[in-house]
């Protein structure tokens, strides 16, 4: 057993965030930016929402956003940006583990990046309950990397990363009460811990529940 398995999420995650001041960039996800765009705002549900990057970029486009993290500093931090950009009356910050937190209502999106773990992560039980929160004629986000980052340490262990295909099948969907609108592996340049230029693949799948006849 490696040291990571013998952490708690939360105690993985909130030592992962101490690590430094900062670890994300505060940016959006560019798959959200792109995905999202042309959607109208509404009430939005972030999963996993660690400094707030994407919580802030839906909130400065009129959304209302509940943005979720196990980590208490993630949370803070993206509590404090959102107060300094004046958005704070728009995002609502939830601590809760994700393995067992439920969604509180209906949401016209529901967006979870990268929800991968070295710890304990019930990911396919968290993206049903994801779908069952999005609102009749919403939209449910799921971006995943599609292969690892070439600095990570982790990228030859455990079964191949699932591609879009392969989580909507997971997902177990009626077929007759979603619709795809994105299937897809999507490269973007991104930068490595040390500076350099990248090129990651993205697996990106997005859905919209029909509205009931």
């Amino acid at each position: 057993m490696t040291d990571h398995e013998q952490q708690s999420p939360a105690s993985f995650w909130e030592s992962r965030y101490r690590e430094a001041d900062r670890a994300w960039s505060g940016r959006a996800n560019a798959a959200l930016e792109r995905e999202a765009v042309d959607l109208a705002p509404g009430r939005a549900l972030d999963l996993g929402s660690g400094e707030g990057g994407d919580a802030l970029w839906l909130a400065s486009r009129g959304w209302r956003v509940t943005a979720v993290d196990i980590s208490p500093t993630a949370l803070e931090r993206g509590r404090a940006a959102a107060d300094y950009a004046g958005l704070g009356e728009r995002i609502s910050w939830v601590e809760a583990d994700l393995a067992t937190w439920i969604p509180d209502g209906e949401f016209d999106l529901v967006s979870a990046h990268f929800l991968h773990s070295p710890v304990e992560l019930p990911r396919e039980a968290i993206l049903r309950r994801a779908a069952s929160a999005v609102a009749p004629s919403g939209v449910l986000l799921i971006v995943g990397h599609g292969a690892f980052p070439p600095w990570s340490t982790h990228r030859h262990e455990g079964p191949p990363l699932p591609g879009p295909d392969a989580v909507l099948t997971s997902l177990a969907l009626p077929v007759a009460e979603w619709t795809v609108l994105t299937s897809a592996m999507v490269e973007r340049d991104a930068v490595s811990p040390s500076g350099e230029p990248v090129v990651m693949t993205d697996a990106v799948l997005t859905l919209r529940r029909a509205v009931p006849v």
